[in-house]
């Protein structure tokens, strides 16, 4: 077809050149447009066309030179108006192109349009979505971006599409240095702030789950700047700020957010959040003792006024708001009182509120009760914790030898899969393992019920605000707490594994569950895995002769009172060190344990403060540099007990009423150790004095716990297992017995 056909022709050339566009025959389509265009210089729309077909081609500088062609001699007005049709015919291909799933062309052409047209943030927009599809999303990427975001009007703010632009950003490159300026222009530009904010949040909610304690906290605060006056923002913040030791940035959160907390259960949340923040940091007793006190009166006040129809983010923090009682005080009647009228609060609540699915599960309950034991029994475990963790590395020996043709073990993960050895470890010995991290609780209970499970089993008690809500609902016929902490005191919960010695016969007056004693131990481990020692005395400046006290506990475990008695034995034992490892503010806790040995009169050069070790199993190894552990009051050690008891090493444990004031006393009887067991103050100091003089005593007391490892019951995990079976089996029958 030659220049005359074109111009004679005009509408049937037109058509061919769409058709050999449309065809993707780029090549024919260019050349007719190039006919077109020496034919009719005058028809602006031509170079439009043309410089796009040749763009499409792959020859970018063509079409450029193209397009600068047809502008050349243009006024200043006219250029305008060009600008704009040029800008619709690349508008128009690139949506072209994204619905024929071509979106690397579709990227190229708005790039055109992003020199063409920079005022259009539309089109910014658009490309970030195509480079985040094409997986190309860079730094650079991310700068123009926001660079752009510095000149728009927020008038002209596709909201929504920003709102799914910067979701998709942070789901790809959360934690670019840019980050934060970034978010901090995109909440200044929109004209509603609050659908973006949502997005940060649930990005920051993602990180913390998947352990990023710091990315969650650096999300959070700059929605936290936009909106400080946000409880639910606030308080997350602090939280974050709190997994990712930023101890004074999180107490000084928590301080804001309580003062703006104004009904009484937010005051509740709020006290309890600064009073964590506070106990994590380690150090603020004097401080944190007062919060505990008005939190006993704050709880008081809610049993009285009983308030309804609570938000379930506020229900599901008061329960586990007693968290931190049983570390002040050791008076198990009164705080066990008042955590079971709050905990039967919380459960009449969360049952009120989902009084439908609760209904259902007792109708799935009933149709399935029989007159016989079912085989297998479907044993269900609902934890945070199935990991590296302390109730990972207990827990791990009783799903490896479940006897798997009696039970079906089901495991509800309530901490984003992280894959580390433990839980693989667990899961290998599992018949299911279901995550369940980013489900609500009734969410949680409804998938418990479907799977039909007869016993349900809470590792984590008061430590899940999640799990005790889950537990409220009673998705299973018989519920169980072992392990994670004392019992919740919710009455869904039936039965609290205990044993003889952990919680004396008179404690059941104080449960609201049914204290199930198993025969010897309620925990049982074959050991743990230990790795080389980093930690040498010379490289500590401690002599080879000296006398090495050791503890190693979290801040808040560090009562005042028990580190004074602490103190008194190192006073009492000449060339004697105290080694101090745990998590808290470093500097906080430093000051609070010079402060104490100076009043005592212990010099602080005796005192070593190591930093937290690379692994557990590195952290045992190290144990073996001390001669004498000095365990913690009134909350003990649990496993860093077992830690200390299977390396070998003498330990001193004050025992109390309380269940946490016990887990030492039960663990060394359990191991044929009963050498360092002291029932007052003065004993604990006696025995650490002694312990600490007696070099034959302590190589005994070694000795013994050595040989312990071929015959005590709480090294025999195998023999425990059947006990928790058994108990299991029992239940059931009971269950079944008293629901005829």
């Amino acid at each position: 077809m030659n220049s005359d056909d074109i111009t004679a022709h005009s509408p049937s050339w037109a058509e061919q050149a769409r058709h050999y566009w449309l065809q993707g025959d780029y090549t024919q389509a260019a050349a007719l447009y190039e006919q077109a265009i020496a034919n009719q210089p005058e028809v602006m729309s031509h170079y439009w066309h043309g410089g796009l077909m040749l763009l499409l081609q792959g020859d970018e500088a063509a079409a450029q030179t193209t397009w600068a062609l047809a502008m050349m001699e243009g006024e200043a007005e006219q250029v305008q108006g060009w600008t704009l049709e040029l800008s619709q015919v690349l508008e128009a291909e690139a949506e072209r192109q994204e619905a024929i799933s071509q979106p690397k062309t579709a990227w190229l052409i708005r790039q055109h349009l992003r020199e063409i047209a920079p005022e259009d943030f539309t089109n910014c927009l658009r490309i970030v979505q195509l480079a985040l599809t094409l997986e190309t999303f860079t730094a650079d990427d991310l700068a123009n971006f926001h660079q752009s975001l510095q000149t728009v009007q927020a008038d002209t703010i596709d909201t929504e599409r920003l709102r799914t632009v910067l979701e998709q950003i942070l789901e790809v490159a959360p934690d670019s240095p840019l980050i934060a300026e970034f978010i901090h222009s995109c909440l200044s530009v929109s004209c509603d702030a609050q659908p973006l904010i949502e997005v940060v949040m649930e990005a920051a909610g993602t990180a913390f789950r998947h352990e990023q304690p710091a990315l969650a906290a650096q999300l959070a605060l700059v929605c936290y700047r936009y909106k400080p006056h946000d409880l639910g923002i606030s308080y997350l913040l602090s939280l974050y700020y709190q997994y990712s030791h930023q101890y004074s940035e999180s107490i000084a959160i928590a301080r804001e957010h309580y003062t703006r907390c104004q009904t009484l259960p937010k005051q509740i949340q709020g006290n309890f959040l600064l009073l964590r923040s506070l106990m994590i940091a380690g150090g603020h007793w004097q401080e944190s003792l007062l919060l505990h006190e008005k939190h006993q009166l704050l709880l008081q006040t809610l049993l009285a006024e009983q308030p309804k129809d609570l938000h379930p983010s506020i229900l599901q923090d008061i329960l586990p708001s007693l968290y931190f009682f049983p570390y002040f005080t050791d008076t198990q009647p009164s705080d066990r009182q008042l955590q079971n009228q709050v905990a039967q609060f919380c459960q009449d609540s969360f049952q009120t509120a989902a009084a439908e699915q609760v209904k259902q599960f007792q109708q799935k309950v009933t149709q399935r009760r029989s007159s016989q034991p079912v085989q297998p029994l479907k044993i269900g475990y609902l934890s945070h914790c199935l990991r590296q963790h302390s109730v990972g590395w207990i827990a791990r020996w009783l799903f490896k030898y479940h006897n798997q043709e009696q039970f079906q073990i089901h495991a509800f993960s309530m901490q984003s899969r992280q894959n580390d050895s433990v839980e693989q470890f667990i899961t290998h010995h599992c018949d299911r393992v279901e995550d369940v991290s980013t489900l609500e609780p009734v969410t949680i209970a409804q998938k418990i019920a479907q799977a039909e499970i007869d016993i349900l089993v809470d590792l984590d008690s008061l430590t899940s605000s999640i799990a005790c809500a889950v537990m409220a609902l009673k998705p299973a016929p018989v519920q169980v707490s072992w392990l994670g902490l004392d019992a919740s005191g919710l009455p869904a919960i039936d039965y609290f594994i205990a044993d003889p010695y952990v919680l004396p016969e008179s404690a059941q007056a104080e449960y609201s569950e049914t204290l199930w004693r198993l025969p010897q131990t309620y925990v049982a481990v074959d050991g743990f895995e230990v790795a080389v020692p980093s930690r040498r005395r010379d490289l500590l400046d401690i002599p080879n002769d000296a006398v090495v006290y050791f503890s190693s506990q979290r801040g808040f475990k560090r009562h005042p009172d028990s580190v004074r008695l602490q103190m008194q034995i190192l006073n009492a034992v000449p060339n004697s060190y105290f080694l101090l490892k745990g998590d808290g503010d470093p500097e906080t806790i430093r000051q609070f344990f010079e402060q104490l040995a100076e009043e005592e009169g212990v010099a602080s050069d005796r005192l070593r403060f190591l930093p937290w070790a690379n692994s557990e199993t590195i952290h045992r190894a190290n144990l073996g540099i001390a001669n004498v552990v000095l365990d913690t009051y009134p909350y003990n050690g649990a496993t860093t007990t077992l830690e200390t008891l299977w390396m070998g090493v003498p330990l001193v444990t004050r025992v109390g009423q309380q269940f946490a004031a016990r887990n030492s006393y039960t663990m060394m009887i359990n191991a044929g150790i009963t050498e360092g067991i002291a029932w007052s103050d003065e004993e604990y100091v006696e025995w650490g004095i002694r312990l600490g003089k007696d070099t034959a005593l302590r190589e005994q007391i070694s000795w013994k716990l050595r040989q312990s490892r071929h015959t005590a019951p709480l090294w025999n995990a195998k023999q425990f297992t059947r006990e928790m079976e058994k108990a299991y089996q029992q239940m059931w029958v009971r269950y079944l017995e008293e629901s005829k």
